[in-house]
């Protein structure tokens, strides 16, 4: 099994390995930080007590994250949070969980039509940059989709420590008492460890990767109706995404 960065590496250089890096460690803070947000928001100042309110990402991730993400290309964020605070704690527990996916399907949502803005004025001359730097940037702004559906998506399956457990669990006290069961528990993070380590997470960013490619493409199609002037090229080339084709690092987040 080659190391991330240089199979990373070889599929794309060095804008594929910056790319992945900046999208992984963003999204994760900004994950974390919405949490936090949340959390003040529904009056539990905890994250800003305990000094996460901060970019910092050795704060949000810590070192051990952090050189998980060196070695295989995944990572793990955390924000802490006291419930009991919340003004309203059970439909505070929802929206403080929500929050960390929200903003990643906000970041999802921005890299997609910046890709696909980006895209259309290349394609239909409104901009000239050199061959490399428009594949580049079409690039960047795709892994930053890519990364961001899949981080939203994986976050929201209902197995605890994802949020996904925690909005079910705020939303109904018989869930709570399942999921606050130390078995569950257990089990949970075995399955959060298959989905990470096994073939499973593979269709899902298969599926991930064909709905950034489609998104940045729609928006420009639907630019260039909007804006005639120039016949839009096929937003990646050969019809696929930078990266598409390739096995990309699973850069998961088990967000708590």
């Amino acid at each position: 099994m080659n190391w991330w960065v240089h199979q990373a590496y070889e599929d794309g250089g060095f804008v594929l390995v910056f790319s992945w890096a900046f999208w992984v460690i963003a999204s994760i803070v900004l994950h974390e930080l919405s949490h936090g947000w949340a959390a003040i928001a529904n009056g539990d100042d905890t994250p800003r007590e305990m000094g996460h309110m901060t970019i910092d990402p050795v704060v949000h991730m810590g070192w051990m994250s952090l050189a998980f993400f060196a070695i295989a290309g995944f990572a793990w964020g955390l924000m802490p949070t006291n419930p009991s605070r919340y003004r309203h704690e059970r439909r505070g527990r929802v929206l403080v969980a929500a929050a960390g996916p929200a903003m990643n399907v906000a970041l999802a949502a921005v890299a997609i039509i910046a890709g696909g803005a980006w895209v259309w004025a290349v394609g239909t001359g409104r901009v000239s940059p050199q061959d490399a730097t428009a594949a580049n940037v079409t690039q960047f702004l795709y892994i930053g989709a890519f990364i961001n559906l899949v981080l939203g998506v994986l976050n929201l399956l209902p197995v605890p420590p994802l949020d996904g457990a925690a909005i079910l669990a705020g939303a109904s006290r018989r869930l709570d008492r399942f999921y606050d069961t130390p078995a569950v528990r257990m089990y949970g993070l075995l399955v959060v460890l298959v989905l990470f380590f096994g073939a499973v997470l593979t269709p899902v960013q298969r599926a991930m990767a064909i709905g950034a490619m489609d998104g940045m493409t729609w928006v420009a199609e639907r630019l260039v109706i909007a804006a005639p002037g120039g016949r839009a090229a096929d937003a990646f080339g050969d019809g696929t995404a930078p990266g598409a084709d390739n096995t990309s690092p699973d850069a998961t987040e088990p967000a708590r």
